[in-house]
């Protein structure tokens, strides 16, 4: 009934979406713009997401790298290390040791 009333009144339908393009138009680049910010965050979400595991990982390698460093560090596996080069510990007082003052 709406459709005759407006065709009676000499309005048609392609006339209307005429007479209203400018403001389709901006219908039409809002929801592009939408659907675009839509994808942009989802996109984020998935970076963000593989951005921690990739911190997750480092952590991990940080701290088994820390924790090797800390064993390696201790005196007894130093002296272990150094062994084989014929080095040893000394057991006595430590020598000072002078050198000449130039003038």
């Amino acid at each position: 009934m709406a459709t005759n009333r407006k065709r009676a009144a000499g309005i048609s339908v392609p006339s209307l979406i005429l007479d209203n393009l400018g403001y389709l138009s901006f219908l039409g680049v809002l929801v592009l713009l939408y659907i675009g910010n839509a994808h942009y965050a989802e996109y984020n979400v998935r970076r963000i997401q593989e951005l921690e595991a990739d911190i997750k990982e480092k952590r991990w390698l940080y701290m088994s790298l820390q924790s090797e460093n800390m064993y390696n560090g201790l005196r007894s596996e130093v002296v272990d290390q150094v062994r084989p080069a014929g080095l040893r510990m000394h057991r006595g007082k430590p020598r000072k040791i002078y050198a000449p003052v130039a003038k």
